[in-house]
């Protein structure tokens, strides 16, 4: 089998920051890491691909990162139920690789398929149709999860159900995520209808995603956050659906299922500090809207243009140089969502602190993971450039949506306090019950864990 491979290197998120000395340690296959917690008395924590943004996925301190890259390994597949059996190193370009070309597509996916499935899983990510599906924990079958005790057990929604709500959105805090069973989602062709409509204003946008979410699997806004006045929250609305034969051209015919992942460059270096500013980005902003002419446009697109746009670019957190940024996340209740988030939009605003991407969507219901983000109502992220200010802008916005009575995303925070924190997840109390059953000594933390005062 061998012994892991150990050293001490600087980790960040895909924010890059903040940035922790960690040791690390390589297991080759799953009964290395077997051997890890049963002979350790350090803390740790799984690292995935490493694509959350702030420090969820980092250990400060005394403690052992264990990289799950090479547990990598699809184990088996039933193509009657469409249940892929896979380690928790997979990444979701991999299994799209693999079974797009067989007709089956990933039943919830992230903005990027670089994460992995045992980091997936452990946030429950959500996609462009969680007003339909909701999140990925709908379609874990089951989790292999290794204890602090040295024992794997074996977690699902009908077996030992609390374990298996409080590790699909516990970020790695109640053991180690080594295999996933996840139902795949049938398709017909490797591409997606699509339709893009204009809003006009913030009003404008929540009335088309009322009208025509009905009618599409997936649906997610752009949103010009810069946008002031009677223009402000102008978007472009983008509804989708898997396309069948009949919606391809005669040259998509000829291989419907043909996938080729977008990859068009990487990013060579960081970009100079303050590029990125309010004056560039409105007027990033102002040409991205006035690019589609028609206030409704359609079109047959391939899985990577509409799902991850981002991912052409290699690297491209690099656009905002060596300081990094941040991705604030939230989400408010359906019936605060308007107000809050013309007030969250007017803060950033304010601040001076502009955000290149801002992204919309709607959320159906909650979803089972006891400290799961989404609820009904809206979401917004943006990504922010990490300049003087950043840390008020958030602190302020914490408030906005903890008294609106929303929360942030853990997967995204960085600067998250652990009072609001309690505010925004109430069931947190009956998560820590779980983690002190399984996790009594506190042996699965994370830099993230430690600054919120998650403990058992």
């Amino acid at each position: 089998m061998g012994s892991p491979v150990v050293d001490c290197r600087l980790l960040s998120g895909w924010g890059r920051y903040p940035t922790v000395e960690s040791r690390s340690v390589r297991p080759e296959k799953r009964e290395g890491v077997q051997s890890l917690v049963e002979g350790g008395s350090r803390p740790m924590l799984a690292r995935g691909a490493g694509r959350s943004y702030g420090d969820a996925a980092l250990l400060n301190g005394d403690g052992d990162t264990v990289l799950m890259d090479r547990l990598n390994r699809m184990l088996s597949f039933d193509s009657d139920t469409g249940v892929l059996r896979a380690e928790a190193g997979v990444r979701l370009r991999e299994i799209l690789e693999v079974f797009v070309p067989r007709g089956w597509f990933l039943p919830v996916t992230p903005g990027t398929k670089e994460v992995t499935l045992g980091g997936a899983v452990a946030f429950d990510i959500h996609g462009k149709n969680h007003h339909r599906d909701g999140g990925i924990s709908n379609f874990v079958r089951e989790i292999e999860l290794l204890t602090a005790d040295g024992k794997t057990v074996t977690c699902s929604p009908e077996q030992n159900k609390k374990l298996f709500c409080a590790t699909v959105s516990g970020a790695g805090l109640t053991g180690i995520i080594t295999e996933v069973a996840l139902e795949l989602r049938p398709i017909e062709t490797a591409y997606v209808a699509e339709r893009t409509l204009k809003a006009d204003d913030l009003g404008d946008a929540f009335a088309l995603f009322e009208e025509h979410e009905p009618n599409y699997l997936y649906s997610v806004a752009w949103i010009d956050c810069l946008a002031s006045g009677s223009s402000m929250g102008r978007s472009h609305l983008m509804f989708g659906r898997h396309a069948t034969p009949d919606d391809l051209t005669s040259k998509q015919r000829q291989d419907p299922l043909g996938y080729e992942p977008d990859h068009l460059a990487s990013l060579p270096f960081d970009l100079p500090e303050g590029v990125l500013n309010e004056h560039t980005v409105k007027a990033f902003n102002k040409l991205y809207y006035a690019r589609q002419r028609k206030r409704d446009k359609r079109a047959v697109v391939g899985i990577d243009p509409f799902f991850y746009p981002l991912d052409a670019i290699g690297d491209w957190n690099r656009m905002y140089g060596e300081s990094g940024f941040v991705q604030f996340q939230c989400v408010l209740p359906m019936e605060e969502s308007y107000d809050g988030l013309k007030e969250i939009l007017a803060e950033v605003q304010e601040s001076g602190l502009a955000s290149f991407l801002a992204v919309l969507k709607r959320m159906g219901p909650p979803d089972g993971g006891l400290l799961t983000f989404p609820m009904r109502g809206y979401t917004l992220a943006l990504d922010i450039p990490r300049r003087e200010g950043l840390e008020d802008l958030l602190l302020d916005l914490h408030e906005t949506v903890a008294r609106r009575g929303g929360r942030v995303y853990l997967a995204k925070d960085a600067y998250l306090r652990p009072d609001t924190f309690r505010e925004m997840y109430p069931a947190l109390e009956e998560w820590l019950e779980v983690k002190r059953r399984i996790d009594p000594e506190n042996q699965f933390t994370s830099a993230q864990a430690r600054r919120l005062g998650i403990e058992p």
